[in-house]
């Protein structure tokens, strides 16, 4: 259920593999007056705790999650390699985003010899692109020149990522902001 859903109604956008577990926006997870065991097991299985402004958000408040264990190609993202994202710009978030990897065997905070299980936009050292989009990388070497936007991950260990956009704005509930999926590098 957490790792290969079935169901296109979890997915934010047909053409991109980031899907959510709060689908009817009910911190009970009901949907259409309907208790969906399904959904409701797959976010517990994945985190401990929830509250009702995380299933319910609205325009420059709350926030909103986006999960995905897996490449543009559909494969589960391998610890070993190289991928990156790009979030265009401007990223629509009143307060700030970002990302965390999770280990997939325990679905804590990956452990690696970095600070931080990720990176968030209120890091000084987390810079735009040109155009005002973000490429963030993940693997186990940062890319040359691209450390203070890469997330570290560990060979033979598979990982799993969440965006989570604070104060979400219009952009991200009209479906006119889509986040890239993960490209593999290498």
């Amino acid at each position: 259920m957490a790792y290969q859903p079935r169901d296109r109604d979890l997915f934010f956008w047909e053409d991109r593999g980031w899907y959510t577990s709060f689908v009817g926006g009910s911190h009970e997870f009901i949907d259409a007056g309907s208790l969906n065991l399904n959904y409701r097991t797959m976010f517990h299985y994945m985190a401990t705790g929830i509250t009702p402004a995380m299933s319910a958000p609205s325009v420059g408040t709350g926030s909103v999650y986006a999960f995905t264990p897996h490449d543009s190609d559909g494969m589960y993202l391998d610890g070993g390699k190289t991928y990156s994202v790009t979030l265009p710009g401007p990223v629509p978030a009143n307060d700030f985003w970002s990302f965390v990897v999770y280990d997939n065997q325990h679905r804590s905070m990956l452990e690696t010899d970095q600070r931080l299980a990720g990176l968030d936009s209120t890091l000084k050292d987390v810079v735009a692109n040109e155009d005002g989009s973000f490429t963030i990388w993940f693997g186990p070497e940062a890319p040359e020149g691209k450390e203070g936007n890469w997330i570290q991950t560990m060979p033979g260990k598979g990982f799993s990522t969440i965006l989570r956009l604070y104060g979400p704005l219009e952009p991200w509930f009209d479906n006119t902001w889509r986040p890239s999926d993960l490209e593999l590098v290498d």
